[in-house]
């Protein structure tokens, strides 16, 4: 029963984790971007393991049977060898250069340590190959970067920098909720103005009074600004809070930009109204 759960699961594995790691590429801009997701290479890495090691298992019992099998029928092991077997002991051996044990005495060195021997194996061919494979890459690299004059560590960052700069801005441009203060605008929709005043007499009326007519912060409704008009300087005096020590606290950590951006335009919309009690004007005359 054991072996037949195992068998379930492993036809399982290896017909979902196809579909799954087809849906996290999905989810990525970049998913063959190693260094920015390693999320769907640790998957494909995962699958392949498992997968060579069914297949390893899988080889392994084929090779069980056959073996039970000659023994049943008298045959000899060196007679029941099958090509795989003799193929991978015949690549291992072309890879490794190893000598068998029986050969050893061929490479035995003269010198001795009170009874201790060394062997003259030579380097395996996979190690050579690798070494020259170093070499190549070292001539190309200086090639490169110092014969060619490439782009060296602080101009690929500076270039990385500007292109993410300039995704950014062009991101800005087409996302309707990212604002700053050199991008915003003013709103005159009457939907963002009622979003504005709710956010308004949520946040700020508890010192402008609903009105706008000011208690411990300056009157919204007259033509004085502390920090400037205009809904660029609202919109940065919102956001990064008012004078040091005294005066509004910074908004940009609780509400969103386009928030900002719609609180702003209802401060702006409270020009020339009446409030009940507008305190006395604070600042200059701001004029666009």
């Amino acid at each position: 029963m054991k072996k037949y759960i195992i068998a379930i699961v492993s036809v399982l594995f290896i017909f979902t984790m196809p579909f799954v790691f087809t849906e996290i590429s999905a989810s990525y801009e970049e998913p063959y971007n190693i260094l920015e997701n390693p999320l769907p290479w640790l998957v494909l890495i995962t699958f392949l393991g498992v997968l060579s090691m069914l297949i390893w298992l899988v080889i392994a019992a084929l090779n069980k049977v056959q073996s039970l099998e000659d023994q049943k029928n008298g045959v000899s092991p060196e007679e029941s060898k099958n090509n795989f077997s003799i193929w991978f002991k015949e690549t291992m051996h072309k890879w490794t250069n190893a000598k068998e044990i029986d050969q050893e005495e061929e490479i035995i060195l003269d010198h001795n340590y009170d009874g201790i021997k060394e062997l003259d194996n030579s380097l395996p061919p996979w190690w050579v190959y690798m070494f020259y494979a170093t070499i190549i890459f070292a001539v190309v690299y200086l090639v490169r970067f110092e014969v060619f004059d490439g782009d060296n560590q602080i101009t690929e960052y500076n270039n990385a920098v500007a292109e993410a700069k300039a995704s950014l801005a062009k991101y800005k441009e087409t996302a309707t909720d990212m604002v700053d203060a050199s991008t915003v605008t003013l709103l005159t929709d009457e939907k963002d103005l009622s979003r504005g005043k709710a956010i308004f007499n949520l946040n700020c009326a508890a010192c402008h009074i609903a009105d706008g007519g000011g208690s411990i912060g300056p009157n919204l409704t007259d033509e004085y600004w502390i920090l400037g008009g205009g809904i660029k300087n609202v919109f940065t005096t919102v956001s990064n809070g008012g004078r040091d020590g005294k005066g509004m606290v910074a908004w940009n950590k609780i509400l969103k930009p386009i928030d900002i951006a719609k609180v702003s335009s209802y401060i702006i919309s409270l020009q020339g109204t009446t409030p009940a009690n507008p305190k006395q004007p604070e600042g200059e005359i701001w004029k666009e």
